[in-house]
C-alpha cells in the first residue's frame, strides 16, 4: 500500500469534499475517522481523507491527532501528507493551524511548508498575502461575526505568525507567474532568512497549479480544499490512468429522513426556513436545553410520530443575534459544546428509530454525528451541485448522508438532498436529474 496523497482534515465536511473533488479528478479516495481503518483500505487507493474534528479544540491536542494520524499514514507508505482546514483559514490566535503546521513538519522532517487556502472556483483568493472573498477582504464579510471563530484580520501572513514561533512568508503571485524557477528562488531566499512556512498567493486556478507543482515532492503540504485536486493532476500527468466515470449515485439506504442543522451560516438558516414551509422543524432553545436534562427526550417524544409522515429536522443554529445572547450566558465554548451534544444524542436517538437518511448543516455538527453515529468508513460521491458532502456508510448499518458545510448556499438544498438519497434506489431511471455543477457558497 502507498497512497499518493492522505489527508489529515479538521473537520469532517472539509474533508468530505476534499475527497469528493478528488473523485472528480477520477481519484478514489475513500474517507475514514478513525486510522484502524487503513488495513481495510484497497491497496490500489491512490488517496484516503482522514477527518477529524480538531479544528477548535486546544491546540496541544489537536497536534496529538495531528501527529497519530501523520504516524500511521507514514507507516502505511504515503508518499505526502496534506493538513486541510477551512478555505477562509478559520482559527484564533492560540491555533490551530500554526501548531498543527509544526507537528507535521516534525514527523516528516520536512524544513519548510505551504500553507494554501485559495479557492479561485470558489471566489476564494489570496493576493499579497490578504484572503478575498469575492471582490472584498475576508474582514470585511459576515466572517468577522463568526461566533466562534472571527476573522477580523485579512493579513494571513499575520494570522498564521500569530500561533507560530515559526517564521512566515509570502510566495507571492508574481513569483509563481515567474514558473518554477522563480518560485523556488523565492522560497530559497526566504528561508535563508529562516523561513520555513509560506503563505500562497493564488489569484486563479494557474497559480493553484504552479504551486501544486513547485511542492508534488514535498513530504508536507497545507491548504484548503483546491490544492489535492491539482496535486492530483499533476501526479497523474506522470502515469497512465484508466480514465473512471464520475459516480453521484451511492448505494441505498432506506430508513426514516432527518435533517441536523448545527450551523449558524445564513445560507443555512434560509435553507432551515425553506424546509420548514413544508416539514416541521423542532428548533432548539439552547438557554433551555441549559436548564432542562430532559431536552433531548422531548425533541425524540417530538420527532417519534412525525418520522412517520415524512422527513422532519431539528436545529441549534441561530441568527447572530440569537447566538450571542446564547453565548452571553453560557460562554462561547460551552454554547458550542452544548449544541454538540445535544445535537449528537438526538442523532443516535433518531438513528435508533429507525434513521438511515441523514442531511447534517455544519462542520462541527457533521463531526459530532459521525461520533455518535459510530461511523468510521464511508464512500463519497464525486463533487457535485452538494458541495461535496454526499456519502453512505455501510456501518454500522447502512446510512446515507449529505453533510453540508455551513456556507453552501440554495434554500431548497435539504429537500433536493433527501431527494438524491431516494433515487440512489433506482439510479437508472434518475440519473437526469443529478445536478454535477451548480454549487454555490455564500461568501
Amino acid at each position: 500500500m502507498a497512497f499518493e496523497l492522505a489527508v489529515i482534515a479538521d473537520d469532517l465536511t472539509g474533508g468530505m469534499m476534499i475527497a469528493s473533488l478528488l473523485e472528480r479528478e477520477g481519484v478514489t479516495c475513500p474517507v475514514i475517522t478513525e486510522t484502524s481503518q487503513l488495513e481495510h483500505i484497497d491497496p490500489s487507493t491512490e488517496a484516503v481523507v482522514f477527518a477529524n474534528k480538531f479544528r477548535l479544540i486546544p491546540a496541544p491536542q489537536a497536534q496529538e491527532t495531528v501527529r497519530k494520524a501523520a504516524e500511521a499514514f507514514l507507516t502505511a507508505g504515503a508518499k505526502r501528507l496534506y493538513y486541510k482546514y477551512c478555505a477562509t483559514f478559520d482559527s484564533t490566535d492560540k491555533g490551530n493551524i500554526g501548531p498543527c503546521g509544526e507537528t507535521l513538519m516534525e514527523v516528516t522532517g520536512a524544513e519548510r511548508m505551504i500553507f494554501s487556502p485559495s479557492w479561485p472556483e470558489w471566489e476564494v483568493t489570496v493576493y499579497q498575502g490578504h484572503m478575498f472573498l469575492g471582490p472584498n477582504l475576508l474582514s470585511n464579510t459576515q466572517k468577522i461575526h463568526d461566533p466562534v471563530t472571527p476573522m477580523t484580520d485579512s493579513n494571513l501572513v499575520n494570522v498564521l505568525q500569530r500561533q507560530t514561533k515559526v517564521k512566515v512568508g509570502l510566495l507571492s503571485h508574481t513569483a509563481l507567474q515567474g514558473g518554477l524557477s522563480a518560485s523556488k528562488a523565492s522560497i530559497e531566499e526566504q528561508a535563508a532568512d529562516g523561513k520555513q512556512f509560506f503563505i500562497v498567493d493564488a489569484a486563479d486556478d494557474d497559480d493553484v497549479m504552479q504551486c501544486a507543482k513547485l511542492v508534488i515532492d514535498w513530504p508536507c503540504i497545507s491548504g484548503g480544499d483546491a490544492m489535492p485536486g491539482f496535486l492530483a493532476k499533476v501526479w497523474r500527468a506522470k502515469k497512465e490512468k484508466e480514465e473512471k466515470p464520475l459516480r453521484y449515485h451511492l448505494p441505498p439506504a432506506s430508513g426514516y429522513e432527518v435533517i441536523l442543522g448545527g450551523s449558524c451560516a445564513a445560507a443555512t438558516l434560509r435553507q432551515l426556513e425553506y424546509f420548514e414551509k413544508q416539514h416541521p422543524l423542532f428548533r432548539v432553545d439552547l438557554l433551555e436545553a441549559s436548564r432542562n436534562p430532559k431536552m433531548v427526550k422531548s425533541i425524540l417524544e417530538w420527532a417519534k410520530p412525525r418520522m412517520n409522515e415524512g422527513p422532519i429536522a431539528i436545529a441549534t443554529s441561530g441568527t447572530v443575534e440569537q447566538v450571542a445572547q446564547v453565548q452571553a450566558v453560557l460562554g462561547t465554548e460551552g454554547a458550542a459544546l452544548l449544541a454538540d451534544t445535544v445535537t449528537g444524542e438526538v442523532a443516535k436517538g433518531l438513528y435508533e428509530l429507525g434513521a438511515r437518511r441523514f442531511v447534517v448543516a455544519g462542520g462541527e455538527t457533521s463531526g459530532q454525528v459521525f461520533n455518535a453515529l459510530g461511523i468510521k468508513k464511508v464512500e463519497v460521491s464525486s463533487f457535485d451541485s452538494f458541495g461535496g458532502g454526499y456519502c453512505h456508510a455501510e456501518e454500522p448499518s447502512p446510512m446515507t448522508l449529505l453533510l453540508k458545510a455551513g456556507a453552501i448556499a440554495g434554500e431548497d438544498l435539504f429537500i433536493r438532498g433527501l431527494e438524491r438519497m431516494r433515487s440512489d434506489e433506482q439510479p437508472e431511471q434518475n440519473d437526469e436529474g443529478v445536478e454535477a455543477a451548480g454549487t454555490k457558497i455564500e461568501l
